[in-house]
C-alpha cells in the first residue's frame, strides 16, 4: 500500500490517481487504433475520451457516495464527497455513467452507437485493470481475510487492521487484463455490431460476481457473501444475453464491413 506517487509542490500525486489516468489514456490510445477496422475514425474516440471520463468519474462517483455514506461520509465536510483524489469510485457507477455519455455523444456525433461500443469494450476490460491496481496502492477494494500463502497484508492502521485478506484487487485486474487480450481477439472476427460489447458485458458480469465473494469492504452483506454488486452483476448479465440476440444478424444480413 504505497498512495503517494510523488509531490509537485502543495500537490500530492497519488498512485490511485496515476493509475486511473493512465488506463483512460491507454484505453482510449488503444480504441484508436482499433477504430478505422469498425469504420470509424480514430480521431472521434479522442472526441469521446472527455465524455466518458467525465461521465464515468461523475457516475463512479455517485454510487460510491452512495454505498459508503455512513461509512466514509456521514459527519464529514461536505468537500469530501468531491474528493476523489482520495480514492472511491465504484467501477459500475462509472459504467453506467459513461456508458451515457456515449449514448448522448453518438447521437450527437450521429455515430453507429454499437460498432462505437465494440471498440471501446476491450479498452474498457484494459482501463479497469489499471483503476484495480491503484486500488491496490491505494488499500481500498480489499479483501476478506483468508489463511492462503498469497494472502496480502496492509499496515495495522488500515481497515483490515493488518490481517492476511485476499489480493482481490489483483484477482480482479488479471482478470481484466484477460479480458481485454480475449475481446481484442474477438473483435478481428466480429460478425456484427455490439457482438463485443455483448460479451463484454456477459464475461465481465461473470468474472466480477466470482470475485465479489473475496470482497471484504463492504458496510453490509446479504447472507452473509452476496455484495451490491452481485445483483448489479445480474442485471449486467441478462443485459448481454438481451443484447447479444436482439443485436445479432438474421439470415441474408450482411456482416460490418472491416478494414
Amino acid at each position: 500500500m504505497h498512495r503517494i506517487a510523488f509531490q509537485l509542490g502543495p500537490l500530492t500525486v497519488t498512485w490511485y490517481g496515476v493509475l486511473v489516468a493512465l488506463g483512460f489514456y491507454l484505453g482510449a490510445w488503444t480504441a484508436a487504433r482499433r477504430a478505422p477496422r469498425a469504420g470509424i475514425a480514430p480521431e472521434r474516440v479522442w472526441e469521446l475520451l472527455p465524455w466518458t471520463v467525465l461521465g464515468g468519474i461523475l457516475g463512479a462517483r455517485l454510487l460510491y457516495v452512495a454505498t459508503y455514506w455512513r461509512r466514509d461520509f456521514s459527519g464529514q465536510p461536505w468537500w469530501e464527497v468531491v474528493a476523489v483524489w482520495h480514492g472511491g469510485l465504484v467501477f459500475y457507477g462509472g459504467f453506467l455513467g459513461a456508458s451515457l455519455a456515449t449514448i448522448v455523444w453518438a447521437r450527437v456525433k450521429r455515430e453507429r452507437l454499437w460498432a462505437v461500443a465494440d471498440v471501446m469494450a476491450p479498452s474498457l476490460a484494459l482501463g479497469h485493470a489499471l483503476g484495480r491496481l491503484g486500488c491496490l496502492m491505494n488499500g481500498c477494494c480489499y479483501g476478506r481475510p483468508c489463511g492462503l500463502p498469497w494472502a496480502i497484508r496492509f499496515p495495522k492502521h488500515h481497515e483490515t487492521q493488518g490481517l492476511p485478506v485476499h489480493p482481490v484487487q489483483l484477482y480482479e485486474a488479471g482478470l481484466n487484463f484477460a479480458l481485454f487480450a480475449a475481446l481484442a481477439w474477438l473483435f478481428r472476427r466480429r460478425r456484427f455490431d455490439g457482438q463485443v460489447f455483448a460479451a463484454y458485458l456477459l464475461a465481465y458480469a461473470v468474472a466480477r460476481g466470482a470475485v465479489e465473494f473475496f470482497r471484504g469492504d463492504y458496510p453490509a452483506y446479504t447472507l452473509g457473501v452476496l455484495t451490491p454488486a452481485h445483483g448489479v452483476s445480474s442485471l449486467l448479465l441478462a443485459a448481454g444475453l438481451a443484447l447479444y440476440f436482439v443485436l445479432r444478424p438474421r439470415k441474408g444480413k450482411a456482416p460490418p464491413a472491416a478494414a
